[in-house]
């Protein structure tokens, strides 16, 4: 029995370090998701304060790893 995880965590890793679009669109929109949790939480009144920051790096990093070659 094979395990593919490595081979594909280091593609994945591999992506990122020649900056392709996919890894990269996959670490903003985590980035996204990750802010839109902290908005959305009640616990922790920091996390909520940097919500829009981390929403907002998102974004932008979304829209600028959209013009990276695939």
């Amino acid at each position: 029995m094979t395990d593919t995880a490595p081979s594909a965590r280091r593609g994945f890793l591999a992506g990122l370090a020649r900056l392709r679009r996919g890894p990269w669109e996959l670490v903003a929109t985590v980035l996204i998701g990750l802010g839109v949790v902290m908005l959305m939480q009640p616990v922790s009144a920091t996390a909520y304060a940097y919500s829009f920051v981390t929403i907002l790096a998102g974004t932008v990093m979304f829209a600028v790893v959209s013009h990276f070659p695939e």
